[in-house]
């Protein structure tokens, strides 16, 4: 179960419930909005990861999450998806008449594999450890692949080390499939109207040298 806590900068008895920002329809509203929109990193999903992320903001006089950062998280794709759905959250406040902008919320997320089909019952702590410190020394790599790509792209690239890249996406596992997951995961944040997500998820299929988004991004992303 997801909760909602608030933090206040200043001291939580200076302000009356009906001070606090409120998610439309209640704490029931806002479980069930995380819940279904909640799509699990595929890395942390692979590797059995899971836990609580938690993220602070505040939310300006549009109605919209600002200064989105983790509190407190992992370091991983988890991280990003605890922020991804903060942002998300956008519009569905319910502001009070004296709204003050600099208070700091906090939304734990929590990421539970309960519901998906993965065998992560005998998963030690050790080993998600080790999963994460795996993550984390994997980025390099993915930087190395996303800059070549990037820099060819602007005709900066040395060709010379092409044949390097496409091993390193052999080991990373950027093969078709791989794409065709993203550009799935992609198409599912724009039907959540996440706009911004998906854009994200097409130029970075784009960045390990596929033509699989290409189509999206002319369309959505200009």
């Amino acid at each position: 179960m997801l909760f909602l806590f608030i933090f206040f900068q200043t001291l939580l008895s200076a302000f009356q419930v009906d001070d606090q920002p409120q998610f439309k329809g209640g704490q029931q509203a806002l479980n069930s909005f995380l819940s279904q929109n909640l799509i699990y990193p595929d890395f942390s999903k692979q590797n059995c990861i899971s836990g609580t992320v938690e993220v602070s903001f505040n939310i300006n006089q549009n109605n919209k999450p600002v200064n989105v950062k983790v509190q407190k998280g992992f370091g991983i794709d988890l991280d990003d998806e605890a922020v991804r759905l903060v942002k998300l959250t956008a519009g569905k406040w319910v502001l009070p008449a004296n709204h003050d902008v600099n208070i700091t919320l906090i939304l734990p997320v929590n990421f539970s594999l309960n519901q998906y089909n993965y065998n992560c019952g005998n998963k030690t702590h050790n080993e998600m450890e080790q999963a994460i410190t795996a993550y984390k020394a994997r980025e390099a790599l993915v930087d190395a692949v996303t800059n070549y790509y990037e820099n060819k792209y602007l005709g900066k690239a040395d060709v010379a080390k092409e044949p390097e890249i496409e091993a390193l996406k052999k080991q990373l596992g950027f093969d078709d499939d791989y794409a065709d997951e993203v550009v799935k995961q992609a198409n599912q944040k724009l039907k959540q109207g996440d706009n911004e997500g998906a854009c994200e998820d097409w130029k970075f299929v784009r960045n390990i040298g596929s033509n699989k988004a290409d189509a999206q991004l002319a369309k959505y992303c200009k």
